[in-house]
């Protein structure tokens, strides 16, 4: 073979070489551009689904407390009717007394279906989360030191969420 034909199969075999060089850096980098990529949709898709469930749960949420303006208007209706009840009592024509007792227990029934509860207060013991402390007085016994005594206006949570607070006599 000529010399020539020797530096030109040379030339061509380290074309190749290179050639193969490229390809595999070519793969090393397919490679790194797919791991980036598949990082990147998987922080994606992490995002997106916090964000979904953190919305439903913000939707729960909303629809638990939609009705609590509603249902807090209502809160010195049903006090009224609380008040009311005690004097018909009294009264000797049963039957009026009877028709607003129906009313008022309806009336209590529906806010309980809707989530309403009142806060038990009086014997328990005093809970800034749930009782407002109006007064103190001298308890009558023991016992009943830092207790609630007596309830001036009864407190009320929707869904477990206070939406007014016991107002109460503590005993000291």
């Amino acid at each position: 073979m000529s010399k020539n034909k020797k530096e030109q199969k040379v030339k061509e075999e380290e074309k190749q070489v290179e050639n193969i060089e490229k390809e595999e850096v070519k793969e090393v980098n397919f490679e790194e551009k797919f791991n980036e990529l598949n990082d990147k949709y998987l922080r994606l898709y992490s995002e997106y689904d916090n964000y979904r469930k953190r919305t439903a749960n913000e939707k729960v949420e909303l629809i638990k407390t939609a009705a609590e303006s509603t249902i807090s208007a209502l809160l010195p209706i049903l006090d009224d009717f609380e008040r009311a009840l005690p004097t018909m009592e009294k009264d000797e024509d049963k039957t009026h007394y009877e028709g607003v007792m129906l009313i008022y227990n309806k009336l209590k029934r529906t806010l309980e279906q809707k989530g309403l509860e009142e806060i038990k207060a009086v014997g328990e013991s005093f809970n800034t989360d749930e009782h407002e402390a109006l007064t103190q007085i001298p308890a009558p016994s023991e016992d009943m030191k830092d207790k609630v005594i007596d309830v001036v206006q009864k407190g009320y949570k929707l869904n477990g969420k206070v939406i007014r607070y016991a107002r109460v006599v503590v005993g000291c």
